[in-house]
């Protein structure tokens, strides 16, 4: 099948600055990461946004996967990229990029990503492909909102 790119595109309310300092909040991932899904941070060495790597175990329901990634900056000033270094997928790939529009900032989360073969590539399918990705990022700019609202 090969890899494949989605996007998912909000408007929120804001300045790139504040979305920004929104995703830099040491708790972010988790707070935008969405139930049944737990993340148990193992080593977290991000020196900022774009720069360091961070090692968690994703929990869905009892299943553990284990996951490594790579913080680098995105293709704009206001962006940044993590890219899977090692976990469950072949590939994963994840940039957010920050731009300022007239009704605030548009979140734009682009993910490419592959498949493994086998039986974690029907697992990963199952679990971040299609619906179940568009839901996890529909959550995601929901938090998002919130998050931006209250700060």
């Amino acid at each position: 099948m090969g890899r494949k790119t989605v996007e998912f595109r909000s408007i929120m309310p804001g300045t790139a600055q504040q979305l920004w300092d929104f995703h830099a909040q040491p708790n972010a991932f988790g707070k935008l990461t969405p139930p049944p899904i737990f993340i148990q941070m193992i080593d977290n060495r991000l020196k900022s946004l774009t720069e360091g790597t961070v090692d968690f175990r994703m929990w869905i329901g009892p299943l553990p996967l284990r996951w490594v990634a790579q913080h680098e900056p995105g293709p704009t000033p206001t962006s940044f990229k993590d890219r899977m270094v090692s976990g469950p997928l072949a590939h994963w790939e994840h940039e957010h990029v920050f731009t300022e529009v007239p009704d605030g900032v548009e979140l734009v989360d682009q993910v490419t990503l592959e498949h493994k073969p086998g039986l974690m590539g029907i697992f990963t399918r199952l679990m971040f492909d299609g619906l179940p990705l568009r839901f996890f990022f529909m959550y995601r700019h929901l938090r998002t909102r919130w998050g931006l609202k209250r700060m």
